[in-house]
């Protein structure tokens, strides 16, 4: 088909050309520069149809696709194949017509000039247009990369046609690098140098191309630029780049994420998407921070329906205006309820209407102090009571599988919020097995697995937003101790070990996440206010001291546990204490529907009946 964009019209005519001249040049060289008149007729006729074949082949391989700006090595792989099969095409020709006077040597000359002066053309182009970017880019900002990597080098690549930076240089520590050249760039020294060679180029801003580095390497990076007073980016995550999600090119600041070293989660896709797929599945505090996530990370498995429960109207709007702005929610019906999970008979309501298959219990009260003070009573309602409603609606309900989402702070819990979350593992531990009672409407078991994790960044109660605001105001940065010590994984990352674990599980486990190496909070704040461009001299940081119910470590497993592993790396289960008898679970359904404590000793003191690990701070 012939091209009617005009500069593809014009590149066909361009190539016409080129191939008229391809074939005089060749003619001309066979005869050391003086064609005989004989050939010189027998090249002319010649040419009149075998410039217009050629072209034909050049319309079918594609030629003029492609921007000759972004001429490359696969536009000049088709223009050898084109030329190829002309010269194959125009030999059978010859001899099938036996049509004289056309030298072989001519036949070799010809697709050899040929791709020479159509490759060299494209090639010419690009770097004349490339040329005059760079000459237009001398007012772009200047950066310098850290890393020589494979990451960095498609990085030059795509900011060569930048407007916006100018690379000046690159840092590595690989010594074998030192003075070597990338796209252009020379590799300046080692990444300890960039105090040095900022100041020398005149460099306020440093990308940092390293997405395959550990956590460490990652945070020293970050301090360097700190030190040397430049502000720091990033390119994205390897796995994000190689997921396709992401280009190298579209590098962005550093976030808290970048710092942690957590390696991406591998999930077993087809196995979600076969448990998933088709069926109807229900999370409570689905407006939460953990629910919300958890609903977004089902849709992409394809549920026939997502029950979104929450208690709070304005969260449960935000989550279906969300999911109305997702390319996928088209799939998957999304179903909103208003429902509080201490509420079994609207639970029963629920759950008889749209029978779900799979139930996530994210629904929780989980903010420390404030459940440690005035409060204990509701967390006890809440996370307890509320977990035992819902179990045992499931259990009517037939719900194939009730995952509950646990804490860190349920395991030698010192606080109300802990103890509350410990009590709410025991009850689902409890009602796993095979008695009678807890057999469901299609005669088959309800099936209870707990998944346990520490803090996730930027979460409901969590210091990051905290932090941000204290930032924001010009602090200082308050952090309760400086040996207090967290846990911490990104939200995604949590939600998707969840639907990991409740794939895995078979009934009774609690399974723990690989937390990582626990982070000092005082760090956290340290790096939170580097990644803002200030430094510990402009923001202060402040101790205030341990808040009740605070622990300085967060355990994952408590002193009379061990884990065992499991398939996935990041996920281990552990071998618990068994669960509530049945008489216990008896007595703890009648405390919960009793009457409200007169204080939250007396709320303290019952939970330690059920709860003998349980020792308030």
């Amino acid at each position: 088909m012939i091209p009617r964009a005009p500069r593809s019209a014009a590149a066909l005519i361009h190539d016409l050309v080129a191939a008229a001249a391809a074939w005089c040049v060749a003619y001309w060289l066979r005869f050391n520069l003086d064609i005989p008149a004989l050939f010189i007729t027998s090249m002319l006729h010649n040419m009149l149809w075998i410039v217009p074949m050629q072209g034909a082949l050049f319309l079918g391989f594609g030629l003029y696709r492609g921007i000759w700006r972004y001429a490359s090595v696969s536009d000049i792989k088709r223009i050898v194949l084109a030329a190829a099969v002309a010269t194959m095409a125009l030999s059978m020709i010859l001899l099938i017509l036996t049509i004289p006077n056309v030298p072989r040597s001519v036949l070799l000359l010809d697709p050899l000039l040929l791709v020479m002066i159509m490759g060299g053309s494209r090639l010419a182009y690009r770097g004349w247009k490339e040329h005059s970017l760079e000459l237009s880019a001398t007012e772009a900002r200047p950066v310098l990369v850290l890393g020589a990597g494979d990451a960095a080098a498609d990085l030059l690549k795509n900011l060569s046609r930048s407007r916006e930076w100018r690379v000046v240089g690159l840092l590595d520590d690989n010594v074998a690098k030192l003075g070597r050249q990338i796209n252009g760039v020379t590799v300046l020294g080692k990444l300890d140098r960039l105090d040095i060679e900022a100041k020398r180029l005149g460099v306020g801003q440093a990308i940092i191309a390293m997405p395959g580095a550990n956590h460490t390497a990652r945070r020293r990076a970050l301090q360097l630029c700190a030190d040397a007073g430049v502000r720091a980016m990033t390119v994205p995550s390897f796995d994000d780049i190689v997921s396709g999600k992401v280009t190298v090119s579209q590098i962005r600041n550093i976030e808290l994420d970048d710092l942690l070293g957590r390696d991406p989660v591998r999930l077993d896709a087809s196995g979600l998407t076969g448990w998933l797929s088709g069926q109807t599945v229900a999370v409570t505090g689905a407006g939460g921070s953990i629910g919300s996530e958890l609903a977004r990370q089902l849709e992409r498995f394809a549920p026939a329906r997502l029950v979104l429960i929450e208690a709070n109207e304005f969260a449960l709007y935000r989550m279906v205006e969300d999911f109305a702005t997702r390319s996928g929610h088209a799939k998957t019906e999304i179903i909103p309820v208003i429902a509080d999970t201490r509420n079994e008979a609207r639970l029963d309501q629920v759950f008889a209407q749209f029978r779900p298959s799979v139930l996530f219990h994210a629904a929780a009260y989980k903010h420390v102090p404030l459940m440690e003070t005035l409060n204990a009573w509701e967390a006890v309602q809440n996370n307890v009571g509320g977990t035992l409603q819902t179990a045992r609606a499931a259990i009517r309900a037939g719900i194939a599988k009730f995952v509950l989402i646990s804490t860190d702070k349920a395991v030698n819990p010192t606080n109300v919020m802990g103890a509350t979350k410990r009590v709410a593992e025991l009850v689902c531990r409890s009602l796993t097995g095979n008695e009678p009672a807890y057999e469901t409407v299609h005669g088959t078991t309800t099936r209870f697995i707990t998944v346990r994790f520490g803090n996730v960044l930027g979460s409901t109660g969590s210091v990051i937003p905290k932090f941000r605001e204290q930032i924001a105001r010009g602090g200082p940065v308050t952090v309760t101790h400086p040996e207090i010590t967290r846990y911490f994984m990104s939200i995604p990352e949590a939600a998707q070990l969840v639907l990991q674990a409740g794939l895995m599980g078979t009934g009774g486990e609690i399974f723990v996440l690989d937390m990582g190496e626990p982070v000092k909070i005082a760090d956290l704040a340290r790096d939170m206010i580097r990644l803002s461009g200030f430094s510990e001299q402009d923001i202060r940081i402040e101790f205030s001291g341990l808040r009740p119910g605070e622990k300085l470590y967060e355990e994952l497993l408590a002193d009379d546990e061990l884990t065992m592993p499991t398939p996935h790396p990041k996920l281990r289960i552990a071998k618990a204490t068994d669960g509530l008898s049945t008489e216990g679970l008896a007595q703890l359904l009648a405390w919960v529907g009793g009457p409200l404590p007169p204080d939250d000793a007396t709320v303290r003191a019952e939970l330690m009946r059920y709860l003998p690990e349980y020792k308030p701070a």
